[in-house]
């Protein structure tokens, strides 16, 4: 299949044809027209330079606080265990007591609650401190176990510093054995 865009008899005129036009003239270029004048009542516009963009200079001023943090725990509720509930010998018990950091200082892993009177009634006489924020409430949670004889039975704990020092309203129970 041959593909034809001009009919064979055109074929001697073709050569003239492109002949023609590449030597006729070029055209003719545009003249040209100076800007009109700026009426007098505007303002001659200026080339205004870029802004500048400003260098930012960083300087650290080291302000001290003003001392140390302080350390504060405040009773608020007994969550379970009410004072003067009857266990039997040997039985778990679960206390909580709902307090509050009323200090400025965050409570970590590193504070402790510890026992400072009464009877440990089978538990470790330093127990975790729930962390908690300066402000916040928190939870304190210890597993008794009711002594063996009966009787009437107290615990006292209180708070723990990573120094060492107490702190804080002391938090009890108290247990009657039967």
């Amino acid at each position: 299949m041959t593909l034809r865009l001009f009919p064979r008899s055109w074929l001697p005129i073709l050569p003239i044809l492109f002949l023609a036009v590449a030597c006729s003239p070029p055209p003719a270029p545009t003249p040209f027209r100076p800007p009109t004048a700026i009426p007098p009542t505007q303002p001659i516009p200026t080339a205004t330079p870029p802004p500048s963009t400003p260098t930012a200079i960083l300087t650290f001023t080291f302000t001290p606080t003003a001392g140390p943090c302080s350390n504060s725990l405040k009773f608020l509720d007994d969550l379970t265990i009410e004072d003067g509930t009857i266990f039997a010998p040997g039985a778990a018990m679960d206390k909580q007591w709902l307090v509050q950091n009323d200090g400025s200082c965050d409570w970590d892993a590193s504070y402790k609650l510890k026992w400072v009177g009464g009877f440990p009634l089978g538990t470790a006489e330093e127990q975790p401190l729930f962390p908690a924020k300066a402000g916040a409430q928190a939870t304190l949670r210890i597993i008794f176990t009711a002594p063996a004889e009966p009787g009437t039975y107290q615990s006292v704990w209180q708070a723990l510093d990573p120094d060492g020092n107490l702190f804080g309203d002391t938090v009890f129970m108290e247990i009657v054995v039967q």
